[in-house]
């Protein structure tokens, strides 16, 4: 009997001493936690937000005259968008001699040209000078007889093939068949150039970064002062609807063409720019009577209308603009 009742106590104070240790030991547990200093978790790094572009979306131009159409290449996809009559073509006027130049430097390869040869292509693109870009067309290849079989020249066709164009062709104005200027192209069209141009294709490892160099050194504006019959000032149209924000990002090179022709009454303006980014061309068609500050100004317009983030557009609903939207 008395060996019972040990047995018996000595089992309650196993379990006894179990349920006290359980406790105990949380309590050492919680004590050594407390201890412990707090963990520190940095803090999220702010993500900037993206720099201004240009991008597709909708455009509207109250544009009175024959011919306006624009094209805009996202270069970091291809992607083309645009009016919808980007693929319908008008004349490049000066707007081709970034190619012309272009083309004479890509056949060099590593050697250099002669100084005055460099000198006209410089000024064939800086001051759109005529004189300059026909020397230069002429060493590339070009010739102002009438092309075989309603062909266009050899410097227009080498375009076509380098750059992947598919809506360029010969221009069809009697007597002029054989003229650069005369090139028909659409806006579609002139954004792959501008993309050729700035990714090499078009002048080749050694000359690419020259030939935009001298693009973004276009200069001049639509004063009388600045317009010559042989030559003029080019720097207008796109770079004026591009903010500062778009402009400090690296250089904008550009490339405009604008005559007035009088078989059809019309002012030919084209405006083409490129960046790392993005490459917007504008092709236009309109009265003489309105005069050249019309042409720079709808360039203008579109740009501006294309950039996005647009100036205060997280403060404001937008409004869309009243005119035709194309």
């Amino acid at each position: 009997m008395r060996s019972r009742v040990i047995m018996v106590l000595a089992v309650t104070a196993v379990l006894v001493g179990g349920v006290m240790l359980v406790p105990a030991a949380y309590a050492r547990l919680s004590a050594g936690q407390a201890e412990q200093k707090p963990e520190s978790v940095a803090a999220p790094t702010p993500v900037p937000p993206p720099q201004p572009t240009l991008a597709a979306g909708p455009v509207s131009v109250n544009f009175k005259g024959d011919f306006f159409s624009w094209a805009l290449m996202d270069r970091e996809s291809g992607e083309i968008s645009g009016s919808k009559n980007m693929k319908e073509t008008s004349t490049t006027e000066s707007m081709i001699k970034a190619w012309i130049v272009a083309d004479y430097l890509r056949q060099l390869g590593d050697k250099e040209p002669t100084a005055a040869l460099k000198k006209a292509a410089s000024l064939a693109i800086r001051d759109s000078d005529d004189d300059a870009a026909n020397v230069v067309y002429r060493a590339a290849g070009g010739s102002y007889a009438v092309p075989a079989g309603g062909q266009p020249g050899p410097v227009i066709k080498r375009a076509i093939s380098t750059c992947d164009l598919t809506d360029t062709k010969r221009g069809n104005v009697a007597g002029y068949e054989g003229w650069w200027s005369f090139t028909r192209m659409s806006p579609r069209d002139a954004v792959r150039l501008g993309d050729c141009i700035a990714d090499g294709r078009a002048a080749g490892p050694k000359w690419t970064k020259w030939v935009l160099t001298e693009m973004s050194k276009v200069r001049g504006s639509t004063a009388a002062k600045d317009q010559n019959p042989r030559s003029g000032g080019g720097k207008w149209g796109i770079i004026d609807g591009l903010p500062e924000s778009i402009i400090s990002q690296g250089p904008v090179s550009i490339k405009n063409g604008w005559t007035q022709l009088y078989y059809d009454g019309n002012w030919h303006v084209n405006c083409l720019a490129v960046t790392e980014k993005w490459s917007l061309a504008v092709m236009l068609r309109y009265p003489l009577s309105t005069g050249l500050d019309y042409g720079s100004d709808v360039c203008a317009s579109v740009a501006s209308q294309l950039v996005t983030p647009q100036p205060g557009g997280a403060l404001k609903v937008p409004v869309q603009p009243v005119g035709k939207k194309v």
